[in-house]
C-alpha cells in the first residue's frame, strides 16, 4: 500500500510508466504486450501481469522492456500487499535492463525509445532504492532518470510521459528539500512541477490517470483536499479496484469527511484476497488508521476496539514485526489514551 511519506509518490508513479495512445510504441505486438501488463498491474493482477512481461522478455530479448516490468512487478506486488522484496531479483532485472539500454543509445543516439528505455530503469531503481532508504542513491538514480527524461523532451517536446516524470520529481524534490531553501541554487520548483503534470494531464489518453494519482498527493499536500477527492474519483471510474487511487480518496476525505474516509479504508481493508492477507501488516496498518477516524469523531469506544483488535494479534514475524514496531506503540498510544479518557 501507498504509505504517508510523500516522497515515494513521484517515485511510485514510476510504477505505473506506459506509452500514450498517441505515443505508443512503434511494435505493435509490444505496444500490446505492455498495455496489457501494466493494466494488470494498475488492477492488482500481478500474476497475470508476470505473464504478460515473461512473454514480452522473451519475445523481444532486444529490448529492456520486459525486464523492467519484471522488476516492477514485484515491486509492485510486494509494496501493495507489504511482503519481502525479492532484492536479487529486481537488482539482477533492472541491471540488465540498464545495459541493453546503454547499448542501444550507443548503437543508435538519436531514437527517443532508447533514452526513454534507460530513463525508466532509472526511475525503478530510485523507486526501489528510497523503499529500502538507501537515499542518496534514491536521489541520485532520480536525478539521472529526470536528466533522460528531459532529453527526450530535447528530441520530442510532446512526449508528455516526460512531463508526468518530470512534473512529479520537481514538486516532491522542492517539498521534502525546502527547508535547504536559504542555500543559492536550491529552487522552489513546486509550482512548476504541479504546471507540468496538469499539462499531462489534460494532453496523455493513457498517462493522464498516472498524472492524476500524483496530482492527487499535491493537492493534499497543498491543502486543496477537495481538488484531490475529485481526481480521486475520476481514477476510480476507470480503476474501481485500484487501492492506490482508493487509498489517495480515503486520505483527502479525512480532511473534508471523516466517515467517507472511514468507509473509503474499509473498502481497501476489504479488498484482499485469501491469497494477499497473509501478510498482516496492512490489516493493523488501516485499523490504526480508521481507528484515529473514529477517535476524532469522538467515537472512543470503537476506537478503542480497533485498537484492541489490533494488540491482540500475536506471532507476527519478524518482518512483520519490524515494520510495524513505530505502528504498534502509536497503537498503544492511542489505546492508552482513550483508556484513560484523556482526549488524543
Amino acid at each position: 500500500m501507498v504509505r504517508y511519506n510523500f516522497f515515494f509518490i513521484p517515485l511510485f508513479i514510476l510504477i505505473f510508466f506506459s506509452f500514450s495512445k498517441a505515443q505508443f510504441y512503434p511494435d505493435p505486438k509490444v505496444d500490446s504486450l505492455l498495455s496489457s501488463g501494466i493494466e494488470n498491474i494498475i488492477n492488482q493482477k500481478y500474476d497475470l501481469a508476470k505473464k504478460d512481461f515473461v512473454v514480452l522478455d522473451k519475445k523481444f530479448p532486444e529490448l529492456p522492456l520486459g525486464k523492467i516490468y519484471l522488476a516492477a512487478v514485484e515491486i509492485a506486488k510486494s509494496s501493495d500487499i507489504a511482503a519481502p522484496y525479492n532484492f536479487k531479483f529486481i537488482e539482477q532485472k533492472l541491471g540488465e535492463a540498464k545495459e541493453i539500454s546503454e547499448n542501444l543509445i550507443d548503437k543508435d543516439e538519436y531514437n527517443i525509445w532508447n533514452y526513454y528505455f534507460l530513463a525508466l530503469a532509472n526511475g525503478y531503481g530510485a523507486y526501489f532504492n528510497a523503499l529500502n532508504g538507501e537515499w542518496l542513491s534514491a536521489f541520485g538514480e532520480g536525478m539521472t532518470s529526470v536528466n533522460l527524461f528531459e532529453h527526450c523532451l530535447e528530441i520530442y517536446p510532446e512526449f508528455h510521459e516526460s512531463l508526468i516524470a518530470i512534473g512529479t520529481y520537481k514538486y516532491w524534490k522542492s517539498k521534502e528539500t525546502q527547508f535547504l531553501g536559504w542555500i543559492p541554487f536550491v529552487n522552489d520548483e513546486r509550482k512548476e512541477g504541479t504546471r507540468l503534470l496538469e499539462k499531462a494531464a489534460n494532453h496523455s489518453s493513457y498517462n493522464s490517470y498516472l498524472a492524476i494519482n500524483s496530482l492527487i498527493w499535491i493537492y493534499i499536500d497543498k491543502g486543496e483536499s477537495g481538488k484531490a477527492v475529485k481526481l480521486a474519483q475520476s481514477a476510480l471510474l476507470h480503476y474501481p479496484k485500484c487501492r492506490f487511487f482508493r487509498f489517495g480518496l480515503a486520505r483527502a476525505y479525512e480532511d473534508i469527511d471523516l466517515r467517507k474516509a472511514i468507509d473509503e479504508y474499509y473498502k481497501i481493508l476489504n479488498s484482499f484476497s485469501e491469497n494477499e492477507k497473509p501478510n498482516r501488516y496492512n490489516g493493523i496498518f488501516l485499523k490504526h488508521l480508521i481507528a484515529q477516524q473514529y477517535s476524532k469523531l469522538g467515537e472512543r469506544e470503537i476506537s478503542l476496539q480497533l485498537c484492541n483488535e489490533i494488540l491482540e494479534i500475536k506471532n507476527l514475524t519478524d518482518y512483520e514485526e519490524q515494520k510495524l514496531k513505530d505502528r504498534l506503540e502509536r497503537v498503544k498510544k492511542l489505546q492508552k489514551e482513550l483508556q484513560s479518557g484523556n482526549q488524543p
